[in-house]
Parts: C-alpha cells; sequence; structure tokens
C-alpha cells in the first residue's frame, strides 16, 4: 500500500505556525448528488436492485464491498457514455470553487477522500473544475479497472477490509506523513468535511470537524454530543477556515477557539515528539452500525433498533 497520492504538504503562510490538512467526502458533499447512485440507476441494476442491495448493507447480510462489487458489476456502459448522465444530473456545491480557490491560495492541501473509484472521481472533478484547477486536489479513493467497451467496471480496493477504503486509516497516514516533515511544535492541524455516518470514522480522526447541516452526520453529532461546525456551503467552511487560522496565527486563540476542535484528536495536537506518534488504527475502524451508512439515502432513516445496539453505536463515539 502506498501513501503517495496522500496530499500532505505545501508552502505554508508566512505567519502561520502549522499545516492546515484538509479532507472532504466527494458524493453528497462536494457535489449534491452520488456519482455511483446515477451511474447504477441509469446503466446498471437500476434503483430498485440498488435500494435492495443498500438494504442489505443495513441488515448486514451484504458487507458494503460485497453489495458495491454487485452494483459496479451490474455496468456494462463505456466510460464516456455513462459520464454524459452523470454531467448531465450532478450538482456542485455553489461555494465549493471559491473555497478550492482559497485553499490553493494559502497553501492548504486539500485531499478527496471518498469510498468511490478514483477515475470516476478524478473525470467529475476535472470536467467541473477545469483540469489545471482539479490537478490541485489529490483524491484518496478506491481505483478500478473499466474495459474500453464498458463491459467490465471492476473496483481495485484500497484496503483488504469490509469497506474497501478504511478513511480513518487513510487520514492518519496523512497525518503521519505531515507530522514527520513537521517541527515538533508545528503539529498539523486535520479538517474533515463530510455529510453521512460513513464519514464518522475518518472524521473521529479530525481536529476540526464540519457537518453537512441536516443529514446523518449531523444528527449523529448532536446525539453523541461530538464537536463539530454545521455547513450549508462550502462559503461557510471557508470562513470558519478564515477564524481558525487567525487563531492559530494568534496561538492564544479567541473565546470560541475551545469548541471548535475534537478532543479524541486533540491527543495528536499535545504530543512533542515525532517519535510519540499514538496507535490508532484499531480505534479508527469503524463499527458494523458504520459500515452499513454508505449512502446518502440511508443516512437520514437509521436509528439503533436495541439496547445493545444503541450501547454499542453510543461506545462508537
Amino acid at each position: 500500500m502506498t501513501n503517495s497520492n496522500l496530499k500532505s504538504t505545501a508552502p505554508a503562510l508566512a505567519t502561520q505556525k502549522r499545516k492546515i490538512i484538509i479532507f472532504s467526502d466527494f458524493d453528497g458533499t462536494i457535489f449534491m448528488q452520488d456519482t455511483g447512485h446515477i451511474l447504477f440507476d441509469n446503466h446498471g441494476c437500476g434503483a430498485e436492485a440498488r435500494n435492495k442491495l443498500d438494504e442489505q448493507i443495513k441488515s448486514g447480510e451484504l458487507s458494503f464491498r460485497e453489495a458495491s462489487e454487485e452494483m459496479w458489476g451490474s455496468l456494462h456502459v463505456p466510460f464516456d457514455d455513462g459520464f454524459v448522465v452523470m454531467e448531465k444530473s450532478l450538482e456542485i456545491d455553489p461555494g465549493f470553487r471559491e473555497f478550492h480557490q482559497y485553499c490553493i491560495d494559502n497553501g492548504f492541501p486539500f485531499n478527496v477522500i471518498s469510498a468511490g473509484l478514483k477515475p470516476v472521481l478524478r473525470r467529475v472533478l476535472d470536467t467541473f473544475l477545469g483540469e489545471k484547477e482539479a490537478a490541485a486536489i489529490d483524491i484518496v479513493a478506491n481505483d478500478a479497472i473499466i474495459k474500453p467497451d464498458g463491459s467490465e467496471w471492476k473496483p481495485i480496493w484500497r484496503h483488504d477490509t469490509e469497506l474497501g477504503h478504511d478513511k480513518a486509516l487513510s487520514v492518519n497516514e496523512a497525518r503521519a506523513k505531515a507530522q514527520a516533515e513537521c517541527l515538533p511544535d508545528e503539529m498539523p492541524l486535520i479538517v474533515f468535511i463530510g455529510d453521512g455516518v460513513s464519514d464518522l470514522a475518518a472524521a473521529r480522526e479530525a481536529d476540526v470537524l464540519f457537518a453537512r447541516r441536516g443529514l446523518r452526520l449531523e444528527e449523529y453529532c448532536k446525539e453523541h454530543n461530538i464537536t463539530y461546525t454545521p455547513f450549508d456551503t462550502f462559503s461557510d467552511i471557508k470562513r470558519e477556515i478564515e477564524a481558525i487560522s487567525r487563531e492559530d496565527q494568534s496561538k492564544t486563540g479567541g473565546v470560541g477557539k475551545p469548541v471548535r476542535y475534537n478532543p479524541r484528536a486533540n491527543m495528536w495536537r499535545r504530543i512533542s515528539s515525532k517519535e510519540a506518534v499514538p496507535t490508532l488504527m484499531a480505534a479508527a475502524t469503524p463499527s458494523k452500525e458504520e459500515k452499513m451508512f454508505l449512502w446518502p439515502e440511508t443516512f437520514s432513516d437509521y436509528k439503533p433498533q436495541t439496547i445493545q445496539e444503541r450501547d454499542e453505536f453510543s461506545a462508537a463515539a
């Protein structure tokens, strides 16, 4: 497994003490729709079969990886033809382009972290942002084999897990890489942006969490007292990052600073030695319940059904 596509370094602002590294989910976060859903519903198994597979993920009958392989395997369309319907159906967050340019201007590495397929996400970003602008975004996702005639769409999973991509592990890989390149008092600040419970494992490893307002990740944060900042568009995130950057530069911070940060992730910020990197991989592995929330439509519906499930779900937070 290689970390070569985890972007963790960039020129910092002259007055900035620490790197700010930004990770964002893709489907339902940067784009309002789900790229996989669009393809499956129009060129694959169809919405009814997809919903049934989603239910099997939710019930635990199938793992996300197993169900996803069936969904992607149902596609028999050339990539370019499949992209036509995505281009017509996708809507980018209205504040994202400005936020992306802000990250470039200030040297904040921006990474997409997704359970989707990297070739699909790259094509979408190239089309909606332009290839030059999109080249500044690293994509941490699963790869794929897509035959030219469209006869096979096969995911190449990033990790050998039931999820296929352990987002928390990817975030911590980037953190460790950035930490190794920093002075002891310049610990990197990790920002994560998401919308659903499938983002929770990675969100726990972030210092600052943004949750799209009104969706399942925000609900979960409220239910389990997880520190987060709600957002409607990336314009809201830009304003918050600007404030966080000013607080970082002042070192003392503002009155609201303590509530911005995730206490669990903050153990990283208190480490003074590069060698003292805690091993969080086991704790970062998503619970069974988290594995079930991998499509935006499912996020708003799930509630633990038994006392045991509620206790396990609460403990996972």
